[in-house]
């Protein structure tokens, strides 16, 4: 005869799933009072209204943290994970000059580890209130064969507001601007496949120093979120436009906010590259144009303003103890960025 069959020996444990949901319940509550209902429901209940603004916009946006995932669970840090993939999430969303209400997060693995995804979702909590956002909810589905055992996807999405006429588009850039760059916390969530390569070529460069930490805690440090440091500059109306350095580098990332007829003209002399982009541009022999377009090389995100709000904005950055500096300028064009200059490696 066959052996009976069940959903769980099929490898769906829906008891540890309703264990999880009935934890969380605890753990996600939350003091917005904009939220309706709690963790369990089929939805989230948002209420609306923002009396504040003449004609409120929402900014949605869905994102992953790629491949650092796979580090990140490797080396037991899956609070962090959390933590960069929702200031990735926040940062495309602000740049708009948005302020970030409301996250939902799917967590899919082939076998349910409760308390990893626990620690996951604690993690992404802990980013949303640290940025004022409310996690709403989310999904975790076990899916075996889909995906082996010990083996998480993550992706989630947010939601921002922001009054139509303060949005930051980069419309309103002239030729003459300048762009500031602010510095990023490391690799933030971009160029981690060549990086495993590495790592696999050469498993001993984990424990490389690098200016104190090991090459490993360098390259796992959490994707910097600059709402916080950025929020107040908004109603001031001096930020022309922002670019979130990601995969591209700053040409593929600046060029997408600039005017058909202004190009931007950046100066790599003026980067400051950190030394743990000098230890991967050696162990993998990629060449400068390679290593621009796949890392942020220090520069987290660009501003574009005009020449005479640079001092103001570089003194509220300083205020908040986060570098920045002046890498370039904007001229008539095409809408492209060009770079001149050459990088400077530590």
């Amino acid at each position: 005869m066959n052996e009976t069959l069940s959903y769980k020996s099929s490898g769906v444990d829906i008891d540890a799933a309703n264990s999880l949901k009935r934890e969380l319940k605890t753990m996600l509550r939350n003091d917005d009072p904009r939220v309706l209902n709690g963790v369990g429901a089929f939805g989230s209940l948002y209420r609306i209204g923002f009396p504040e603004m003449a004609d409120p916009v929402l900014v949605l946006k869905t994102e992953e943290p790629g491949s650092k995932q796979l580090l990140a669970f490797r080396h037991d840090r899956f609070e962090s994970i959390g933590h960069d993939m929702i200031n990735h999430l926040i940062n495309d969303c602000i740049v708009m000059g948005a302020r970030p209400l409301a996250a939902q997060d799917a967590i899919i693995c082939g076998k349910l580890e409760k308390d990893k995804v626990k620690r996951m979702i604690a993690g992404i909590d802990a980013a949303c209130r640290a940025q004022g956002c409310t996690l709403t909810g989310g999904e975790v589905s076990e899916q075996p064969d889909v995906i082996e055992a010990g083996r998480y996807i993550l992706t989630a999405s947010v939601v921002g507001i922001v009054d139509r006429a303060d949005v930051i588009d980069g419309s309103g850039i002239k030729a003459g601007d300048a762009v500031i760059a602010v510095e990023s916390s490391g690799l933030h969530t971009n160029g981690y496949s060549l990086v495993r390569k590495l790592l696999e070529r050469n498993p001993g460069l984990e424990r490389w120093i690098v200016g104190g930490p090991y090459f490993i805690d360098r390259i796992l440090e959490p994707h910097r979120c600059y709402y916080t440091y950025l929020k107040d500059l908004f109603p001031r109306k001096i930020i022309r436009g922002m670019a979130h350095i990601t995969g591209g580098g700053i040409r593929e990332n600046l060029n997408r906010i600039l005017p058909q007829a202004i190009d931007a003209r950046i100066d790599l002399g003026a980067y400051r590259v950190p030394p743990v982009f000098s230890i991967i541009r050696g162990e993998s022999g990629a060449d400068d144009d390679e290593m621009l377009r796949t890392f942020n090389l220090g520069v987290g995100l660009a501003i574009v303003c005009a020449s005479e709000d640079v001092e103001s904005i570089l003194g509220h950055l300083k205020k908040k103890d986060l570098p920045a500096w002046p890498i370039g300028e904007t001229v008539k064009g095409e809408g492209k960025v060009a770079v001149k200059g050459a990088l400077q490696w530590t």
